[in-house]
């Protein structure tokens, strides 16, 4: 925290400040009102916008603003006092683009307009390689947990519900009434729910079959079983590029990975609407803080309502989902084994557009892991 302000030699009213003009990091200047009244060529460049869509509008109407963001203003208003803070989210309004900045704010004096008092300085930076290694570990480790939790959690559930199961079984038998029976065989129903819900809590755990894959036959494939389910309705756009390398691991792991997110976003748009395919090739990526020369990115972007804001943080989290009846295990089996192929998957999501990119390695490296052991493909 900074209690002091720190002074300007001219405000900026369609004038520019020459040295914020030679910054590399994005600069913003707000008057009083948090109306935009500079905005240097770094802030320009991020933000693919001009500076004339910028100046002499409110912050709020170029920018969907970040809940942070917005509590740091306010707190530089009232407290006059500098803030700063890791990973703020902002989008310029009309863009899809979410950008993930290092975003500090500081009160400023200007003294160019005597009818305003107190300005603020936006500094912002595309939030480092570093840090977004460190938030991947992190999530990592959580799920982990995760993964470890539910896992003994249906351990534990299992045995229970098998006797509970015999015990509605042999009752069943010894009924005499069909209605009295009705009952028991909800019971079992029930059961059996449960016993498929406890084996796909358990299914990542099995050991995985490593091999060379293509990704555009795991990808038709999912194409096909998901226009099945939804004949009417439902558009799947490809857009691919045929000259990726192919992959090594495990098929019918990286199969249920991408159908549980396709399927994910069939289900969020009630099977009405347009899903996009799109693969593309990656150079030079850090995917949990190792290095590779090249990576795969599958894109899968559909244009539904989005993600709510009351699940965004934990979409990935088991027994987690937006969708009335959603068992809360896709995303969580999805991000389960691209994990285990030492890939990753990020989402941007906004009403309208919906996009989960999944990065997976390619190398002799690139195989996958085993939650206790890694499988090196070459084995």
């Amino acid at each position: 925290m900074n209690e002091s302000r720190v002074p300007l030699d001219a405000f900026p009213s369609g004038t520019s400040f020459a040295g914020m003009d030679l910054l590399v990091t994005a600069v913003l200047i707000l008057d009083e009102r948090f109306i935009i009244r500079y905005a240097n060529p770094a802030a320009e460049n991020l933000f693919a916008l001009s500076r004339n869509l910028m100046l002499q509008h409110a912050l709020e109407d170029v920018f969907t603003l970040d809940e942070a963001l917005a509590a740091a203003l306010d707190s530089a208003r009232t407290n006059k006092a500098g803030y700063s803070d890791y990973d703020v989210k902002l989008c310029a309004l009309g863009r899809a683009d979410m950008h993930h900045l290092i975003c500090s704010v500081m009160p400023v004096d200007l003294p160019g307009d005597p009818s305003v008092d107190q300005g603020y300085l936006l500094e912002m930076r595309p939030i480092t390689q570093q840090i977004k290694a460190a938030r991947e570990e992190r999530i990592l480790d959580q799920t982990q947990a995760n993964r470890e939790l539910v896992r003994n959690l249906a351990h534990e559930i299992r045995n229970p519900l098998g006797g509970i199961r015999g015990a509605a079984q042999l009752l069943d038998a010894e009924l005499d009434r069909a209605d009295l029976r009705e009952y028991t065989r909800v019971v079992m129903h029930e059961a059996d729910r449960l016993q498929s819900l406890m084996d796909r809590m358990l299914t990542p755990h099995r050991l995985p079959q490593v091999g060379a894959l293509n990704i555009h036959e795991v990808i038709e494939r999912v194409r096909s079983v998901m226009l099945a389910e939804y004949p009417e309705g439902l558009r799947v756009r490809r857009d691919y590029d045929t000259s990726l390398p192919l992959l090594t691991g495990d098929r019918e792991q990286i199969l249920q990975a991408v159908l549980n997110i396709v399927r994910n976003a069939a289900q969020a748009m009630d099977g009405q609407g347009e899903i996009v395919l799109r693969t593309r090739i990656a150079r030079s990526v850090t995917l949990a803080r190792r290095r590779y020369r090249q990576a795969i990115t599958l894109q899968v972007i559909d244009n539904g309502p989005g993600i709510p804001d009351s699940v965004r943080e934990r979409v990935f989290y088991p027994l987690v989902s937006a969708r009335e009846g959603g068992s809360g295990l896709g995303l969580t089996l999805a991000q389960t084994f691209v994990n285990q192929h030492h890939g990753t998957i990020e989402f941007e999501s906004a009403p309208g557009r919906t996009c989960f990119s999944v990065t997976l390695p390619i190398g002799a490296d690139a195989g996958t892991s085993h939650p206790a052991s890694h499988i090196n493909a070459a084995k």
